[in-house]
């Protein structure tokens, strides 16, 4: 397994030539935030997926059990297949209304549909 100091990251970065510079995450994953504070953003994805349509949450703040957990929970909801990784969530297909219903029902007050 290679070195996380030449792996880019979800910035965009890939090599920097300051010696001091790492790769730290912008966000605190140590705690997930509760519901509520979540800031989450679900929007519509064909990119780079064979101009199949996938729904995108991105936003989450915590640590990768929780994301992968409501993952889980929104891909049964909406009956199709997806994954959790790299801080969003992918559902597969055109899912947005039926994400935004869960996630206003399970208590998530700062969701918006781009």
């Amino acid at each position: 397994m290679s070195s996380k100091k030449n792996k880019p990251d979800t910035r965009g970065f890939v090599y920097s030539t300051d010696p001091n510079f790492s790769f730290e995450s912008e966000q605190n994953n140590s705690e997930t935030l509760p519901p509520a504070q979540q800031k989450l953003k679900i929007r519509l994805d064909t990119k780079r997926r064979a101009g199949k349509a996938v729904t995108l949450i991105e936003g989450f703040i915590g640590i990768v059990e929780d994301l992968e957990d409501l993952g889980k929970k929104l891909k049964s909801f909406c009956g199709t297949g997806g994954s959790a990784k790299d801080g969003e969530i992918i559902v597969q297909g055109d899912q947005r209304e039926k994400v935004l219903q869960w996630l206003v029902k399970n208590g998530y007050k700062q969701v918006k549909k781009i």
